[in-house]
């Protein structure tokens, strides 16, 4: 499979913890859909001290892996939120 376009999309989305609504990340996301993963390179800014790990509620969000051959945060359902 292809690696996912590195410059990427220009639509930028903030990304927030869902029980305490603390800011996780600022992130270039593509499409329209809900936020399934997020590839490490899009990241613009990065509010948390713990990959995957919200810093004021300590609850994980997410667990790092690879898709298609890049770095990636696979959101675990129901425990982020976006704007």
């Amino acid at each position: 499979m292809a690696k996912p376009n590195k410059k990427g999309p220009t639509k930028t989305v903030e990304i927030y913890c869902a029980g305490c609504k603390a800011k996780l990340y600022k992130y270039r996301k593509g499409g329209k859909g809900a936020l399934v993963k997020c590839f490490k390179e899009r990241i613009v800014k990065d509010f948390t001290l713990q990959e995957g790990v919200c810093p004021s509620c300590e609850q994980t969000f997410a667990r790092d892996t690879l898709i298609r051959g890049a770095p990636a945060l696979k959101m675990i359902g129901g425990k982020v939120s976006m704007k």
